[in-house]
């Protein structure tokens, strides 16, 4: 069973940044793809980014393309989501989530409890 814990959330103005960590354990980190997912208020929780254990392939979601980073170290068994050019359409509850590289792409296992976001105008 893998546990997962976000940090880094906050209050940021538009235009400002954040990076957010999750940390893992009880796991093989290193086997898992590891994705960020977000959740805003009466909307449905989308895939922002993932990575797979390599680094070698991420994805993001066209609405962050240019704007977010993700990046793993799997000797720190952490993943971070660094986030520049913040918009209040940004504002959600953001997940860190893990998941089997053979699952597909949105088929994740293990969840964090998620860490607010909000970036005011």
């Amino acid at each position: 069973q893998v546990q997962l814990v976000e940090s880094g959330g906050g209050l940021v103005q538009a235009g400002g940044s954040l990076r957010l960590s999750c940390a893992a354990s009880g796991g093989t980190f290193g086997a898992y793809t590891m994705g960020w997912w977000r959740q805003a208020p009466g909307s449905e929780r989308e895939l922002v980014a993932s990575i797979t254990w390599t680094g070698g392939i991420r994805y993001y979601a066209d609405s962050v393309k240019g704007r977010v980073t993700i990046s793993r170290a799997n000797a720190k068994a952490t993943v971070y989501l660094e986030m520049n050019t913040l918009k209040p359409e940004d504002t959600a509850v953001y997940y860190c989530a893990a998941k089997e590289a053979a699952r597909a792409r949105y088929d994740y296992q293990y969840w964090g409890q998620g860490t607010q976001v909000t970036v005011s105008s």
